[in-house]
């Protein structure tokens, strides 16, 4: 009798990955240091679409939009190219005026919590600078 010397296949799931190992693979892939298919051999990632699922969830980099063809690209293809673009670039201005006004309103809250302690323990926190 001849036994087959096949490994033992264990089916993985993203969710075994941990974070920190999306991440690093996203950042290495968007920073061009890796590319999809070696960075999938690299860490046994099984899914052929994973890395690109990481991309879109995790990544800030408009890597839709890159064609890795030579060839010289039509009027038509420049504009709709350009035109992801503008939309890319309108979705993180509109994310970052997001993160903008939450921060205006966690300092606003954070102003509020040190007033009420000063009021509350006769402490005062904040630092007088003078005006030199």
């Amino acid at each position: 009798m001849s036994k087959s010397l096949k490994p033992n296949y264990v089916k993985r799931t993203q969710k075994d990955d941990s974070m920190s190992l999306k991440f690093g693979i996203v950042k290495k892939v968007e920073s061009g240091h890796l590319p999809v298919t070696a960075a999938k051999r690299k860490y046994g990632i099984q899914g052929r679409s994973t890395v690109f699922h990481w991309l879109r969830k995790y990544g800030s980099f408009a890597w839709e939009i890159q064609t890795p063809s030579r060839m010289a690209k039509s009027n038509e293809q420049k504009i709709l190219e350009l035109e992801a673009k503008v939309k890319l670039l309108e979705k993180q201005k509109k994310f970052l005026e997001k993160q903008a006004e939450r921060s205006d309103h966690k300092a606003i809250v954070f102003d509020m919590m040190i007033d009420v302690a000063e009021k509350e323990y006769n402490i005062a926190n904040r630092k007088n600078s003078s005006p030199e």
